[in-house]
């Protein structure tokens, strides 16, 4: 395990700026509203040729009484037990506050090295204010901006120096490679965050049934059955019209991010409210991007309860869906775990079909059969023909067929070679991209 480094502190000093400052990224999202952090984030970073895991953490609020605030603090102290080394950010422009004090004697008491950092320090002559800190008694405070990445060099030298190196540092890129990335997506409230619970069995995520809990994009790395995925749990993507708050729009952003980066898109649907418009946008989202998709219709311990018609929901999840209807659906229930003993099975067996490969000979004698049940028809007078076709890429299947007259072939024939292609290859859960070119550029 590479070192961790926990970034801690109340809520809106800057934490997620100074985590974007060292992992020289933009995972976390900063915006000058205090909680907008709220589960753990974590990221990889190097300095002085030193790797380690940064952990970035919503705001320890110890006088929190609500729910969200609570699970919020819990995450904060769950990182606080991961950590190696811990970075206790404050606000050196609001000066020392009571709750500071408490924090501090928190943080003390996990016996971990600790820096006090005194962010918003961004002038010379600001400096000033950090004497206010050193009552607080930490003995390395130093003076930092964040935004304008002012002391941020000299903090992490003495970070590094304090850091306990693990004997052989893994590698993290090689270490995931033929991981399979599962982006958690679906509208606000489906139950995302609680099924990724589930298949944790721990409360890694935090869940609420205020919709909206989740705003970051969270990865999560795991081992099962032999078999390495990466979770990524997202915020419930709203239509853009819904999208009026600012942090909202970030978590959009921060979603399609996930499904950009991810391999398999598992879209959670409330299967007591039944699919909606909001979810069929979504898995265009998946569709548009070539990710395999897995339909998970959650929440069926209600279906039962309230005496659902469940051939009636399947039936209106395929309507809705039709434009995805290669992809599989399984019921699953994150309260009474129902369904969640197949899920990582039916993610690989998704992933394999996404990451398949088809033998040039194979392709082009199941494109031929095809042809002669049904014929191409002719463009400008001439009779189109395809020389062959051969698999350029996969993740998702993309095959690229060399025809005399590319502009000739019309959508509704592409779409029938491409069905052609599921019932000879399968393809379960994934799109399937078909090119047509000139077998010679001067045609």
């Amino acid at each position: 395990m590479l070192p961790h480094v926990a970034i801690v502190g109340r809520a809106n000093v800057g934490k997620s700026t100074l985590f974007n400052r060292i992992t020289r990224s933009r995972s976390a999202i900063v915006y000058d509203m205090p909680g907008v952090t709220r589960d753990r984030m974590y990221s990889q970073a190097e300095w002085n040729g030193k790797s380690f895991m940064v952990i970035d953490t919503g705001g320890i609020d110890l006088a929190g009484d609500n729910s969200i605030e609570l699970q919020v603090r819990e995450q904060g102290e769950l990182a606080i037990r991961e950590a190696d080394v811990i970075i206790f950010v404050v606000d050196g422009q609001q000066g020392v506050l009571p709750q500071d004090q408490e924090v501090v004697e928190l943080l003390r008491r996990s016996g971990k090295p600790l820096f006090l950092a005194v962010n918003k320090i961004d002038d010379p002559v600001h400096e000033v204010r950090i004497t206010d800190f050193y009552e607080l008694g930490v003995r390395f405070t130093i003076p930092i901006s964040s935004e304008h990445d002012i002391g941020i060099s000299d903090l992490m030298d003495r970070v590094t120096e304090k850091m306990a190196l693990p004997v052989e540092e893994p590698d993290i890129e090689s270490s995931e490679t033929g991981a399979i990335r599962v982006a958690i997506v679906g509208k606000p409230n489906a139950g995302k965050s609680s099924i990724i619970n589930r298949l944790l069995n721990s409360d890694r995520c935090i869940v609420s049934e205020i919709p909206g809990t989740t705003r970051d994009t969270v990865d999560l790395p795991l081992e099962y059955e032999g078999n390495s995925f990466v979770l990524m749990d997202t915020a419930g993507i709203r239509r853009k019209g819904k999208t009026r708050k600012v942090v909202e729009k970030f978590s959009v952003i921060m979603a399609l991010k996930a499904l950009e980066r991810c391999d398999v898109a598992v879209l959670v649907i409330d299967g007591a409210e039944g699919v909606s418009e909001q979810d069929a946008t979504i898995a265009g989202y998946a569709f548009e991007r070539g990710k395999a998709l897995l339909l998970a219709v959650n929440k069926w311990d209600l279906v039962m309860e309230k005496e659902l018609e469940k051939d009636e929901i399947e039936t209106r999840v395929r309507l809705k869906l039709k434009f995805v209807e290669f992809a599989p659906m399984i019921k699953v229930s994150a309260k009474s775990g129902f369904g969640i003993p197949n899920f990582f099975g039916q993610v690989r067996t998704v992933f394999d079909e996404f990451s398949r490969k088809i033998p040039t000979g194979r392709l082009n004698d199941c494109i031929q059969r095809a042809i002669q049940k049904n014929p191409m028809s002719t463009y400008r007078g001439k009779f189109l023909k395809i020389y062959y076709a051969t698999q350029v890429r996969s993740c998702p299947p993309t095959f690229e067929c060399f025809v005399n007259f590319p502009e000739g072939v019309h959508f509704s024939y592409q779409r029938y070679l491409i069905n052609s292609l599921r019932k000879a290859f399968g393809f379960s859960g994934t799109p399937v991209r078909m090119l047509f070119s000139s077998r010679h550029q001067d045609e």
